[in-house]
This record gives C-alpha cells, structure tokens and sequence, in this order.
C-alpha cells in the first residue's frame, strides 16, 4: 500500500490538501501556526460547496426570483441546484474577486445566501470571527484569490466525494498537529476502516432493498462513506442510508457537509455528545461502525448517563457502568442499543474492555451482559504502532444481534498482532499498515471461522484464529473463610458455628464450566481442612484473556551462546580501543 493515495482519476490526495494548505504562508502573522486550520477548513468547505453549485447557479436564481413569494421554496430550490443545499446569492468567487473594496459586504453576503443547512455547517466553525479577523489583517481578498485559483478548484469534475473526503481528513489531521492536538482524536486511517467494513460484510445479505449504518462518534464521516463505497462495490444497487453523531464542532461541520455534497441527508449527521445527548433515541441500524475515544473519562456526562442508567432496560446503559475514568464501554452499549434485531457493529476499543474490573464490577458486568446475550461474535487484535496518538495494542469487536446458528454460543479471536507492513513514513504513532494482503488474510481468518489455524507465514506476515464456547470467559468468584481460633488455638464459635476470621479470608475463581464443590475439594481442602465457602458472596465474572490464549513460550537463550556473544562483544571493543589508540601515537 503506498503511503500516497492516488485517487480514480490521477490526482495525488496528499498533494492536493498540501496546496491547499499552503494558503496558510499569507497568514503567517496575523494568524498563529496552530490558528491556520480555523480559516483554511471553513473555506475548503465553502470553496467545496461552491464549485459543486457553480454549474447550476444561474439555474437556482432564475428559480428563487419564480418562487420567492411562496412559503416553503427549499424543494424548489434543490431540485434547480441538483444538491441537498443551494445559494440564491448573486456573487461567485469570480465575480467577489472583481470587486476588492467591497470584498467583505459581498462575501458575507455570499454566505448569507446558503440554504440552512449549509449555514448550519458554517456556524459550526465559527466562521463569522474567522472572516473579521481576515479582514483585519488584509488577508480575506487573497484568501479568497488563492481558493479560486486551479490549484483551488475542488469541483466534483475533477474531484469525487471520495477523494474530497481524503482531503478533509488529511487537513484536518495537519490541523490537530499543528494545534498540538492528538490527530488521532478525529483521524481513523482507510487501512483499519476497511478492514472493519470487510469483517462488518462477510457473508451479508446484500439482495436486501436497504441498508442503514451509524456512527456514534463519526469525526469527519468517512467510516460511513467507506461503509457506503463497500458496500455498493458489492451491490451498487443497494440503497445506503448513512447516520452520525459528533460533538467537536469542526469535525461535524465537515461531516455535514460532506454528506449534503455526495447528496445524502444532512439532517442525519448529527450534533452533541453521544453519551449524554443521544441524537437518535429509538432508532435502530443495520450497522454500527466506529472508533470512539477511550481511555477518556465520563465526569462530564456523568449525570445524564446515570439518570439513563437509571432507566434500566429502557436506556442504553442497564448492563452497567465501567470506571469513570474510561468510558469506551459505554459507547459499546450505546451501539449494542442501537442494533436492530439482525444488526451487526464494529467497534475499536483498547485492551481495557477484555479484563479490567473483578467479578461484579461494571466493566465486567457489561462483558456478562454482551456474553451472555450472546451478541459478541469476534475480537480482532490488531498489531502495535497502527494509530496516529497512540502505539497500544487495539481490538475490533465485532458483535452481531443474529449470529448464524454455526457461531451461537461461540466467540472467535483473532491474533492480528504480526499481520501488517511497516511504512515507509510514519505519521504519528502510525508506523504500520494493513496492506491489502493482511486485510484479506484477517478476513478470510474470519469467514473460514476454523479453530487453532493460521493464515499466511507463521515467519512473517500471518494472523490465527481460535474459536472458544462464550462459558469459557466466565468465572464464579468464591470467597475462602478459614475460623477465628482464640489464643488456646480453639475455634471462636457464635451460635454454634465459626466465626471467619477476616485475616485469613481468600478467593479464587473458579471457571463457570466447573462445579464450586468439586473445585473446593480438589484446590482448597488439601490444603486448608477448615476451610469453608461463603456462597452468600459468590459473584459471577467475565474476561478475555486474549494474551494468554494467543501466548507461546519461547525458551531462553542457552547460555553457551550468550557467553559466545560477549566474548564477540569484548573482542570488537578491544579492536576498536587498539585502533582508536594506534592512530594517536
């Protein structure tokens, strides 16, 4: 895979939002490096919108000057336009440029002339600041200048929604570095997101009319155009309707925009924080694809997610709720709530969701609730170093609401961890792709669903697949009470029965497949004859030791080769310090 994408029609992606964003070098000054991306994304997105209206603008203010009496006249206006959105100014950038002394009254009047749903995306970016602050420093008309120049043009001639949404992302990641902001905040690479597509469609039914996909935290959107351009490679004549929720203003703008550009439905991408301003209570989804944050805390939404907790089963977060200081398993419930009864998600989390928390705690009554509805149907260990912000180990959970009946009951993990190419650039953290080949090894892995086997070369590049009965991740948490003996060595007695003694009080768990008697007998009282167990205080637990299953020992270095290396070490020093010295007399 190479580092630079080439779009269908030969433009570099890279090398077009680097021209973009060298209109930054006119506002060195005025502007700080970390302040570029406030001007340069609100005006990519104008520039978008207004090279896809050129064509048709004459058409749309022929109609509005018809119809600008009526009532309601956006269905009017639309339909002239060819676009979910429109703008019923006189001005183009051409005719803006041609007018320098008026260029902020007839911009902004520009603006002004956008359906509401444009404008909403531009308020977003709190644009109107941007423009006076250019006006200020004298920059607006260059600005401007520089939009409209051919390295500008950013028409759907010569620039599909697809590669528009390769720009988006590539600003927006220069944007968050330049900020000193993790890019990977709101930047997914392509070579993950189709690889969850892929894992999302394996064995889909794609003679279906219709299909939904969310994203509960969609950045700039492109999981849901990747989704969208997947699945109609595979049936171009399935309708796909895509829906987002996102609360970083700029993030969403761009999102909004550019689904209102490959003409979907703005209204359905979506503003506010997923946890605590659920945009689409009652709504369900064929799919559910998405990488939220973890390793953030829920302080803030900490109220409104324990008043839906409180809800029960009528909210989205019944099964439980994890540590405050990590909330990723609450957007997993989120998605599990938003599956429809044949829905399926893929989902990025850390290591975290797989083991922390003991029997009992939330975390591990959230992974009861998804085991024991049977709804987790892979895990997919992806190799160190494959985002921008961070270079932990990552899993994609794949969970299905209908699982076929050959995988009731089961759960697959896949080991990843060696199947992926080192770039030859890093960005970030991101020093490794999943090329093409390691994406199909991980699907093929995935669809074959066979246990204890490789795909590719154990010596290379490869991943393994181990299929495991869901009971397997469980386990009941027994309490071990040993008697309080007094000073004389006799058990403390009250009514007739031992006093436990807290100090010598233990626990083990003992795996959910085994009865807690004959695992007490055989582990415990060997050992401990006057142990008993307190099964008022048994809890049930689940975790997915992933390491441990995929774990392979490997046996030290014999100790006749190290001593070999060191004296190989001690001989190449004495040489160097022998030639170091000759060459000083």
């Amino acid at each position: 895979m190479s580092d630079d994408k080439i779009s269908a029609v030969g433009i570099n992606i890279a090398e077009k939002a680097t021209m973009i964003w060298n209109v930054a070098d006119m506002l060195r000054g005025p502007f700080k490096p970390h302040e570029y991306g406030l001007v340069i994304l609100p005006m990519t997105v104008v520039k978008r919108f207004h090279d896809c209206l050129l064509p048709t603008h004459e058409k749309v203010r022929e109609q509005y000057e018809k119809v600008k009496h009526l009532a309601v006249i956006d269905g009017f206006l639309t339909r002239a336009s060819g676009y979910q959105f429109y703008n019923i100014s006189k001005f183009t950038f051409e005719t803006l440029l041609a007018d320098p002394d008026n260029i902020e009254t007839n911009f902004r009047d520009y603006l002004a002339g956008f359906s509401a749903n444009a404008q909403d995306v531009l308020s977003k970016f709190d644009f109107d600041n941007i423009i006076k602050r250019m006006v200020e420093s004298n920059t607006l008309y260059l600005v401007i200048k520089e939009f409209n120049s051919e390295k500008g043009y950013l028409g759907p001639d010569k620039i599909s929604a697809v590669d528009c949404g390769y720009i988006f992302e590539d600003l927006v990641r220069r944007f968050s570095e330049s900020f000193g902001e993790e890019a990977g905040a709101h930047f997914t690479s392509r070579d993950i997101i189709y690889l969850m597509t892929d894992l999302l469609l394996t064995n889909a039914n794609l003679d279906a009319g219709g299909m939904t996909v969310y994203d509960m935290a969609m950045g700039t959107s492109q999981m849901l155009s990747c989704m969208e351009e997947r699945i109609h490679d595979l049936n171009s004549d399935i309708e796909v309707t895509c829906f987002g929720q996102e609360f970083n203003p700029s993030t969403y703008a761009i999102a909004k925009a550019d689904m209102m550009i490959r003409g979907g439905d703005p209204d359905n991408m979506r503003f506010g924080d997923t946890l605590s301003e659920d945009q689409f209570e009652g709504y369900t989804f064929d799919y559910c694809i998405s990488n939220p944050p973890f390793g953030i805390d829920w302080k803030r939404e900490q109220k409104k997610v324990e008043e839906e907790a409180a809800r029960g089963e009528q909210g989205r977060f019944a099964a439980g709720l994890p540590k405050i200081s990590d909330g990723q398993q609450l957007f997993v419930l989120n998605g599990l709530s938003k599956l429809a009864p044949d829905g399926k998600m893929a989902i990025i989390q850390n290591g975290s969701p797989l083991f922390s928390g003991d029997a009992g705690s939330g975390p591990s009554e959230i992974r009861r609730y998804i085991l024991e509805n049977d709804w987790l149907d892979c895990i997919v260990q992806l190799s160190t170093d494959m985002f921008m912000n961070t270079g932990i180990s990552t899993y994609i959970w794949i969970c299905s609401k209908n699982k076929p009946a050959y995988r009731d009951g089961k759960v697959q993990l896949i080991d990843a961890s060696h199947c992926y190419e080192q770039r030859r650039k890093s960005i970030g953290t991101k020093r490794n792709d999943i090329t093409d080949q390691c994406r199909e090894l991980i699907v093929k892995a995935y669809g074959a669903y066979e246990n204890c086997a490789i795909y590719g070369d154990k010596n290379g590049v490869y991943c393994e697949s181990k299929i495991f009965e869901t009971v397997e991740f469980g386990y009941k948490k027994i309490v071990v009470e040993r008697p309080l003996r007094d000073e004389n060595g006799k058990i403390v007695l009250k009514k007739g029965k031992p006093v436990a003694d807290a100090n010598l009080r233990d626990t083990e768990n003992v795996p959910l497949v085994e009865d807690i008697d004959r695992y007490f007998e055989r582990e415990v009282l060997p050992y401990a004859k006057d142990a008993w167990i307190d099964k008022k205080k048994t809890k049930v637990g689940y975790e997915i030791p992933m390491t441990r299953y995929f774990y392979e020992y490997q046996p030290p270095e014999k100790v006749e080769d190290i001593v070999e290396r060191i004296h190989a070490l001690e001989a190449d020093i004495a040489a160097s310090l022998d030639k170091l010295f000759a060459e000083e007399k």
